[in-house]
């Protein structure tokens, strides 16, 4: 009985039709004529709510799960999908009231449908997490009304489901898909022929306009009669670091995500492009120290060890130390890599402070600095000033962005070379830098 009265909701028209019969009976009490009438009424009303009840409890009802991936896409739309399957021998109306994480905040999440009888539906939504962590699923809550319309019931289903979310897996399976499909270059990454410079002869092939005249075989020229040119492998089997400042500059959020996010979600997706292209993947971070390591490799498992590593990965809220980071990859990267190093400056007394630490670390290593635009000052430079407080914000806001512009030419100044980025565009600036370096034969 507990149970019955716990699933058990009276409608919005059982009291619509309440207020009515308290009408007819005050009605009824000064016409006392059309009282047998009123009580007549009264009783088929409460016969119908005892049919309403019938109908509902009588048959097993409605079945329903909820499917949940394995793991959530940090940033990315990500579906889940309820099956529902209406039992009843009749069409019924359903509002579906999932119990989303709480990360969401979100108390007025529903949707409803209806189905006829032995329907069975799919319904879909999708989630987008912004917070790297476990996501716990409540209860799945469905309420159905027989045509009656009377009276609800409540159903219950996929009680206490946890799924991880992880950094952007959906994304890297969307730049592997473009890979195999050429779709590379709607999505703004360069074409780019890729000649080998090392020692490792690959072929003799006709000369063509662009070909190096230093590789040049006279020989085979000779005996050809037209030029002939050496043609060498690519350099291969390289190491390749991302290195993330979790300080609190990368705490900044755009769009949700925070720059860390963003940083994090291009480590995975640089990682697997340089393991597809034979090179050694690996990244560790650092703010106080350096840690989460995980040594450039090409293991088959290397994917998911850097996967399982960024997943633990957060922001401590402290000044990042460069000069820890240089004596750490000082002591322990000992072969000439490419380091991407994902931080940001906001102004150029912040880079001086630590250029003298990345400039010693350019000298054994192939350094990028990745730092980030502030996508909010961009609007405020291209607002229309009306009064003299919007004159003040826009000229603070162009200055600013200027100062980004000063950051990227002091660093090239050093030899040291940089992307400066809008946040939703760090992934594909990052493979472009990677792919051009790997042309250029820099590493």
């Amino acid at each position: 009985m507990k149970e019955f009265f716990k699933h058990t909701y009276l409608n919005f028209r059982f009291f619509l039709v309440a207020i009515t019969f308290v009408a007819l009976f005050i009605l009824a009490y000064i016409f006392p004529g059309l009282l047998s009438i009123v009580t007549i009424l009264f009783f088929v009303a409460l016969g119908l709510v005892a049919v309403d009840l019938i109908l509902l409890f009588k048959q097993k009802g409605i079945k329903a799960s909820r499917l949940l991936p394995e793991k959530l896409s940090n940033g990315d739309d990500n579906p889940i999908d309820i099956k529902i399957t209406n039992l009843y021998n009749y069409k019924v109306d359903l509002l579906l009231i999932d119990e989303l994480p709480f990360q969401y905040q979100k108390r007025d999440f529903e949707i409803k449908t209806n189905l006829n009888p032995a329907e069975q539906k799919k319904i879909t939504y999708t989630l987008r997490p912004l917070e790297r962590g476990e996501y716990y699923f409540g209860n799945l809550n469905l309420y159905v009304n027989s045509p009656i319309g009377l009276v609800t019931r409540r159903f219950q289903f996929a009680k206490d489901a946890m799924v991880p979310n992880y950094p952007s897996f959906l994304q890297l399976r969307k730049y592997m898909l473009m890979a195999f499909s050429n779709k590379l270059l709607e999505y703004g990454l360069k074409k780019i022929r890729r000649i080998g410079h090392t020692m490792e002869f690959e072929q003799i092939k006709d000369y063509v306009p662009g070909d190096d005249i230093r590789n040049i075989n006279w020989k085979a020229t000779a005996k050809r009669n037209q030029l002939m040119v050496n043609q060498f492998q690519d350099e291969r089997s390289q190491p390749i670091y991302s290195v993330i400042d979790k300080g609190r500059a990368m705490k900044m959020p755009f769009d949700g995500l925070s720059l860390l996010d963003y940083a994090i979600n291009a480590t995975l997706v640089i990682s697997n492009v340089a393991l597809k292209k034979q090179d050694k993947a690996g990244m560790f971070t650092f703010s106080r120290k350096v840690d989460n390591k995980v040594v450039a490799e090409r293991r088959p498992s290397q994917m998911n060890k850097i996967l399982e590593t960024l997943y633990n990965v957060s922001t401590d809220f402290v000044e990042s130390d460069f000069s820890r980071l240089y004596i750490d990859i000082k002591r322990n990267i000992t072969q000439r890599s490419l380091l991407l190093l994902y931080t940001n400056f906001e102004t150029l007394d912040a880079l001086h402070r630590q250029l003298p630490y990345l400039q010693a670390i350019a000298k054994n290593h192939l350094l990028v600095v990745i730092f980030f635009e502030n996508t909010e000052l961009y609007k405020l430079t291209n607002i229309t000033a009306e009064s003299t407080f919007d004159i003040f914000q826009k000229t603070i806001a162009e200055k600013f962005v200027y100062e980004k512009k000063l950051i990227v030419n002091e660093l090239q100044k050093h030899g040291i070379q940089s992307i400066l980025t809008a946040p939703e565009n760090l992934t594909i600036n990052t493979i472009n830098k990677y792919l051009e370096i790997k042309a250029r034969g820099l590493i």
